[in-house]
């Protein structure tokens, strides 16, 4: 969905309340704070994750997710895919090649380009874990309908989209 959403369509019925400022402030306030709340949950969980030696990171789950969804891709693409920056995915897959999670090769059209590409085994534990996440995910989503699923999706996409347009400086709301 677009950054343009609310200048796109027509208020609905179930828009009403858009217009009251301090329903709408309030209700802005507590999605703030359970965005946050979200967010520091996410933070705590990485914490717990990096504590555990035996188990890959979300980190690193990210770039294996992305190498399930792509196929073999260069290396800055799926850092683009998985949220990181290139040098932190050429690294996190060093270990993950000599974990053998993942193969890495010298592109026949371009040999400047790396492809990777998930192994047998990286497949497996990809689609164990998301086996795993998967009914967590679909339980915690259970209370709520398609279309409230669909309107959440939208606010954090509207979000995503107002923290990457924050510039330190050039507003003076570089601090969230």
């Amino acid at each position: 969905m677009s950054t343009t959403r609310s200048a796109e369509r027509a208020p609905a019925a179930d828009d009403a309340g858009r217009n009251r400022q301090p329903e709408r402030r309030e209700a802005a306030t507590e999605l703030g704070r359970a965005f946050k709340q979200s967010v520091g949950a996410m933070r705590r969980m990485r914490g717990r994750e990096q504590r555990c030696h035996e188990e890959l990171s979300d980190a690193q789950y990210g770039l294996l997710f992305g190498l399930r969804e792509s196929g073999p891709i260069a290396t800055s693409e799926l850092a683009l895919l998985a949220d990181l920056s290139p040098a932190s995915a050429t690294e996190m897959l060093e270990g993950l090649v000599a974990a053998g999670l993942v193969t890495r090769e010298r592109s026949v059209q371009d040999r400047r380009v790396v492809l990777t590409s998930l192994t047998d085994h990286g497949r497996q534990l990809v689609d164990e874990r998301h086996a795993r996440f998967a009914a967590r995910f679909e339980a915690g989503m259970a209370e709520f309908s398609d279309r409230e699923l669909r309107t959440a999706a939208a606010v954090l996409h509207g979000l995503a989209a107002m923290f990457d347009g924050i510039r330190p400086g050039r507003d003076g709301s570089g601090s969230t």
